[in-house]
């Protein structure tokens, strides 16, 4: 069951003083010390960067509207940042964690407080790291909580669970990828899938410990699961029971029923479990692999249990459950294609009926020329041709204090070079570039951006997150997207709210969103190797009239490079 009272959280009723009303505001205060810690998973023992010693992280837990103070201690030898995945971040940009986009990072030694109130928004969302491939170990769920007297718009479960979805390496995740970058080539996929930390037994291994679900007989449960992994969309299943899900990146969503969901890096989905399976015992829990390029992955599959209360302790055996093919894109289809907006008077869908921005970017990879790599070449990834360079100093820095020549705002709001984007004997550069470039928006400007998968190497499923926004995903189709008639289907009246979207392998999905929020936002792809070779891009939002929509001013222990 969630705490709301939870180990190293202190809650404080203050006065909050809004325009013309005086409130009471929930300002809750968490520390957090970064440091390396010893942990045990495949038979291996490694030292890995945590969050107070924790793997996966402690939880976060507020209400709507509360205010969130973290104050983040950087006790280990990497910079550090923490992004808080799915934070609307209004008007607070200082506190949303990239990486030379919205901070300078954290040296080793150093603090910094995130401040940041959680406005409009409940449900399941995560933090991670936002520098190097941290996150792989550095990540915990946020759970927001409804305001007070406020029901979910489903029956009330009788007990909760986060369930968080990782990979683990046998070896340093840093080593793996500065390898890869030293040779130009992929890096080792990881060795296991992690649930809740725990990876499934293995064999001629002392450890057996895996992670169980304990459930009672007519309860109703719902979980909270998180896919943290680094490079890996995942199916989950539960052997013999049904999944009702009812909220996907803390919106919520029409209810419905499936025995395998499939989530993507950077997403979160809230699901009812009611344990009413009449032959009580123990099920497999298993988290799988999605796939459907022909791209190496971890093709290991994780395993839990679910336990009711008689077989807590028996070592009988469970009923088991196949994991879908790796490439059973028809399941996953049929899972996304389910999600609709709630929609209700309470929990309305405001997509923007009309356009001031019409963006088209392609996305995927490449090779470039390296004289001193592997094979002569260096896989790179892009966006509309722009491979995207990290600055010295964080963007929302120096576009605050105009200060010049760290980034321009000439991002291209089409690809420079059209061609047959997901066509066969593609070749492997069409030009790519490199640059910081950022797309400038007016303030409360709507967009409308068409995401194209390319084939370029191969085809792939690409999860985007955009930081700052939340966005609704309007259509998506395969192949080659087509402005006279796809728009024609486009869904504007129910929508899945999200803020992070898988590109279909082959295809292209659009989103609508409207920019109320100034600052400057991430856009990049979630699989943590493409954003590495450049795969994103960020969006520059000006300030609109007066104070209530301007960005507020850097706090005083702002990190400085």
């Amino acid at each position: 069951m969630v705490n709301l009272m939870e180990r190293g959280v202190l809650l404080v009723l203050v006065a909050c003083i809004l325009p013309a009303i005086l409130v009471e505001c929930r300002v809750r205060h968490y520390k957090f010390n970064v440091v390396m810690k010893n942990h045990t998973r495949q038979c291996s023992t490694k030292s890995i960067v945590t969050v107070n010693g924790k793997f996966p992280g402690p939880t976060i837990v507020a209400r709507e509207d509360d205010t969130v103070l973290v104050k983040v201690v950087n006790h280990v030898k990497y910079n550090l940042t923490i992004h808080w995945h799915g934070i609307r971040q209004i008007r607070t940009g200082w506190s949303d964690g990239p990486a030379y986009i919205a901070q300078c990072p954290i040296q080793p030694g150093q603090t910094y407080t995130y401040n940041f109130t959680v406005t409009g928004q409940r449900g399941t969302l995560f933090y991670h790291a936002h520098i190097l491939w941290l996150r792989a170990t550095v990540h915990g769920a946020i759970v927001i909580l409804p305001k007070l007297g406020v029901p979910y718009p489903f029956p009330k479960p009788d007990k909760e669970n986060i369930i968080v979805l990782g990979e683990w390496w046998k070896s340093d995740v840093e080593a793996v990828i500065n390898e890869a970058l030293k040779s130009g080539l992929a890096p080792n996929v990881s060795d296991a899938h992690t649930i809740n930390g725990y990876t499934r037994p293995v064999k001629n291994c002392n450890s057996k410990e895996m992670f169980n679900i304990h459930v009672k007989p007519g309860k109703r449960y719902m979980l909270r699961i998180i896919n943290a992994a680094l490079n890996e969309e995942l199916f989950f299943k539960i052997a013999d029971h049904k999944l009702t899900v009812v909220e996907v990146d803390a919106t919520y969503v029409k209810p419905f029923k499936t025995d395998t969901i499939v989530i993507s890096p950077g997403q979160t989905t809230n699901v009812i479990l009611e344990a009413n399976n009449k032959a009580m015992g123990k099920y497999l829990v298993v988290v799988s692999p999605f796939m459907d390029a022909p791209v190496p992955v971890d093709n290991a599959t994780g395993f839990a249990t679910l336990r009711y209360p008689a077989f807590r302790h028996k070592t009988l055996s469970a009923t088991l459950t196949a994991p879908p093919p790796i490439n059973a894109t028809a399941v996953a289809d049929n899972f996304t294609n389910a999600l609709r907006s709630l929609n209700t008077k309470e929990f309305p869908a405001k997509v923007p009926q009309k356009v001031d921005h019409s963006l088209f970017f392609t996305v995927g990879l490449g090779v470039n020329p390296c004289k001193t790599c592997v094979n002569g070449s260096r896989i790179v990834a892009d966006i509309n041709n722009i491979t995207f360079v990290m600055p010295d100093i964080s963007i929302l820095q120096a576009h605050y204090y105009n200060i010049s020549g760290v980034f321009t705002d000439d991002f291209p709001a089409k690809p420079p070079t059209p061609f047959n984007f997901t066509g066969n004997n593609q070749v492997t550069n069409v030009g790519t570039t490199k640059g910081t470039k950022v797309y400038r928006l007016p303030y409360n400007a709507t967009v409308q951006l068409v995401l194209q998968d390319t084939a370029i190497i191969a085809p792939e499923n690409h999860p985007f997150h955009l930081h700052g926004f939340n966005f609704f995903v309007v259509g998506k189709g395969v192949g080659n997207f087509n402005p006279k008639n796809d728009p024609k289907k486009f869904n504007l009246v129910d929508p899945v709210e999200r803020n992070t979207i898988g590109v279909p392998s082959g295809g292209w999905a659009a989103i609508r969103f409207r920019a109320d929020n100034p600052g400057v936002w991430f856009f990049h792809c979630h699989l943590e190797i493409h954003t590495t070779w450049g795969l994103k891009m960020a969006f520059l939002v000006d300030d609109g009239k007066g104070p209530s929509e301007s960005l507020l001013p850097p706090p005083n222990d702002f990190p400085k490079c």
